[in-house]
């Protein structure tokens, strides 16, 4: 489960570092892949689980049946 504000939940997005748009994309962290939105300035939110393999998580990306987050508030 996500705090409010932790994740975006949204297909559009602008970083308030740089001004440039977000991109939704696999990512990589120690504990595996995820979805998460990234600029030129570098990650900024993780938007999924983990995912097992960069595979798997390039093939919910391109579903478009992603498995967001939850923060258990608002339905959301």
């Amino acid at each position: 489960m996500a705090l409010p504000g932790e994740t975006l939940q949204k297909m559009e997005h602008r970083c308030e570092s740089c001004g440039d748009e977000m991109t939704l994309d696999v990512q990589q962290s120690n504990a595996g892949f995820y979805l998460g939105f990234s600029c030129d300035c570098g990650p900024y939110s993780r938007e999924t689980g983990y995912f097992a393999t960069c595979e798997e998580a390039s093939a919910i990306l391109v579903s478009g049946n992603i498995p967001w987050r939850s923060t258990g508030y608002c339905g959301r």
